[in-house]
């Protein structure tokens, strides 16, 4: 069985969108593209390559494979080349040889080597993938793809970098319609710019409890019958 992983930069007030440069991803008149860069750290590029080091394959949106497919196949893996960069390149190299399955409806368009289609029905095509044997499947940020794997509780894993800035308004991990479930922290730390480094399992269905007294007082029926008036 494959697991499937998300690995997410997201603000302190739920914000995705765009986090690594103004040109990622403006729409809706999103304007702090880049957020992220501020808080970079070599304890972040250690998560992140911690993350990328054992095999895996890309479960990416379009526009997040455009963006992907416009910079990765284009970074310099010759180390005899100026402008080679040892951190880049590996990163590209292990992106580049990844099978990249990609939700969208123009799979005529894909231009990058070892991609695949998910189909029509992109949660029917991931339980599929689920069910094989194969290295973990790796979600980057792809934010409408993401809503569709919650909605039908299919992310096995969180991989959050939790950063302290509030962006207002943007794209959003947790939308309307995901599906309720408890998680389980099973790691985490903090980076020396702030920045909360966390991964989750999934954990079950949602427990619930009271703290309320075992015998209401005359005030909470009250208050208990105005709610249930509508008041």
């Amino acid at each position: 069985m494959r697991r499937v992983v998300a690995g997410v930069f997201v603000s302190l007030d739920g914000v995705m969108q765009a986090p690594g440069g103004p040109e990622e991803d403006p729409t809706g008149g999103f304007k702090f593209g880049g957020w992220t860069t501020p808080y970079w750290d070599d304890a972040i590029g250690a998560s992140l390559g911690e993350g990328f080091s054992q095999p895996f394959d890309l479960l990416l949106g379009r526009r997040t494979y455009d963006i992907f497919a416009a910079h990765w196949p284009y970074i310099e893996t010759d180390s005899t080349k100026s402008t080679f960069d040892a951190v880049n390149a590996q990163v590209a190299e292990t992106f580049n040889r990844a099978t990249k399955y990609v939700a969208t409806h123009s799979p005529e368009t894909f231009t990058w080597k070892n991609t695949q289609w998910l189909g029509e029905d992109v949660a029917d095509a991931v339980r599929a993938l689920k069910k094989q044997e194969g290295p973990v499947l790796l979600v980057q940020g792809s934010s409408e793809l993401l809503q569709t794997l919650l909605a039908n509780q299919l992310v096995d894993e969180l991989r959050l970098l939790i950063y302290p800035v509030l962006l207002g308004g943007g794209k959003r991990l947790f939308g309307p319609g995901i599906a309720p479930g408890a998680l389980k922290l099973t790691k985490s730390a903090v980076s020396p710019t702030g920045v909360v480094i966390a991964t989750y399992e999934r954990a079950g269905a949602v427990k619930t409890g009271s703290f309320a007294l075992d015998k209401p007082t005359e005030a909470e029926l009250a208050r208990r019958k105005k709610l249930a008036s509508g008041g």
